[in-house]
């Protein structure tokens, strides 16, 4: 990691700046996959399954033989664990639902709104080096609370044809409708246009690599709906000399493993502490499955010394990480002060490691600054909002010269008429 010993602000949009996991010629790849799946179907992705999996299959969905086998594989211990996370992550969200009721914004003139599920959606699961079980928990049980119709699942199978058990038994604990074994650009073609087996959804959730992030950005283009623009995963640290070196060495690892291109960021107020924490990191380092992982995460991530808590709260707000933990003596009250992270992770029990997992709130966060302007996924990514309104002819009196004069200002002569006409009846003696 590189250090940075009081950057100067005009050097901190170079130093925010994220790794980009993409190239020129992948645009062409994923705009050509999207092209031919719309074209060809299941044709297309039964030869792109042999590809990129190098496995043949005769059809993508999974049967409740396959769903009955995963949950027979999976340790019993797993499953118990599986179980408590949905039901922490099921709490959380059933706490965001709120129905507003009628407001009378004037006499006679009644507004109010209706939360309605989103009727189709899809949901993108990794399976490659890492099978994230996880995120079928954070996107299907919040996708059953708002009352979807249909959650499609897909997820690419390995070289024997089959989806991870995790995957599988999470699906089902979370009422997943259909499951598909279909992975990469071609399924997030297959559920923006639909194929003979893969229904179309009107919205696309889920992380994956670099090519299933352009696909779902381009699919979005078309008017199909995505969750937020996602990238490679991120962290930020915030330590002082109260936290324990080792403990921030594996946090800042434990965003490191997830891929090439992620990053991790620690900012704190001491040089030492900050080369404690890097001789710790090249300990813990060579212990890990996934060192490449982590050592190529590493060749882009930073460390800042930054004295003044003021610097590095403004920094941290430049930055708007997707993870943000305050391992700090003031934890509490520089959290009231955050304004742009994904999700905040407060004092020193609180690695990012449960949010990924257990603790309830949602692991599927804006990355790559995003955070400035857009949430994670919660209840309300999984619904919609349809707004009504009702008047009475007190109201439409109250109201109606109003909106005459604005629609004239306006020189939309039909928009006064439709209530000139009204007003006309109702002042008729």
């Amino acid at each position: 990691m590189k250090i940075y010993l009081e950057p100067p602000r005009v050097q901190w949009a170079e130093i925010t700046r994220r790794p980009s996991g993409q190239d020129l010629s992948q645009e062409s790849v994923v705009q050509s996959i999207l092209d031919r799946v719309r074209q060809e179907g299941d044709t297309a992705l039964k030869k792109y399954t042999e590809k990129f999996d190098q496995v043949s299959l005769q059809s993508f969905g999974v049967s409740q033989e396959e769903m009955d086998q995963a949950e027979k594989k999976l340790d019993q211990r797993l499953k118990e664990a599986i179980q408590i996370a949905k039901s922490n992550i099921e709490a959380f969200h059933r706490s965001q639902w709120h129905e507003p009721g009628i407001v009378e914004t004037m006499t006679g003139v009644k507004c109010w709104q209706k939360t309605v599920p989103i009727e189709k959606v899809g949901l993108y699961i990794p399976g490659g080096t890492a099978p994230l079980f996880s995120t079928v928990l954070m996107l299907a049980t919040p996708a059953g609370i708002a009352g979807c119709r249909e959650i499609l699942l897909c997820s690419p199978p390995d070289k024997f044809g089959s989806v991870h058990p995790a995957i599988l038994y999470s699906a089902r604990l979370c009422g997943v409708t259909r499951i598909f074994k279909v992975g990469g650009a071609q399924a997030i073609a297959a559920m923006a246009y639909g194929t003979k087996e893969i229904p179309a959804v009107h919205k696309i959730f889920g992380p994956g690599n670099s090519f299933v992030t352009l696909a779902k950005m381009k699919v979005q283009q078309e008017g199909i709906a995505i969750d937020l623009p996602a990238g490679p995963s991120e962290v930020l640290v915030l330590a002082d000399e109260s936290a324990d070196p080792s403990w921030v060495a594996s946090d800042l690892l434990s965003q490191a493993e997830h891929g090439l291109d992620s990053q991790v960021v620690l900012v704190a107020d001491s040089e030492d502490f900050v080369r404690q924490v890097g001789l710790e990191m090249e300990s813990q380092l060579q212990e890990l499955p996934r060192k490449k992982y982590a050592t190529g995460s590493l060749a882009h991530s930073h460390a800042l010394v930054l004295k003044d808590r003021k610097d590095q709260l403004d920094f941290i707000n430049e930055y708007a990480p997707e993870h943000l933990i305050l391992n700090h003596r003031d934890a509490d009250a520089i959290s009231n002060e955050v304004i742009n992270a994904g999700s905040v992770f407060i004092g020193p029990y609180s690695p990012e490691s449960v949010g990924d997992y257990a603790s309830g709130t949602n692991h599927t966060l804006p990355t790559s600054a995003y955070a400035k302007a857009y949430s994670g996924v919660n209840l309300d990514a999984f619904t919609k909002k349809i707004t009504f309104q009702k008047l009475d002819p007190e109201g439409l009196q109250a109201i109606g010269p109003y909106v005459e004069l604005m629609a004239q200002a306006e020189q939309l002569t039909a928009h006064q008429r439709a209530v000139s006409k009204r007003l006309n009846k109702l002042n008729r003696p």
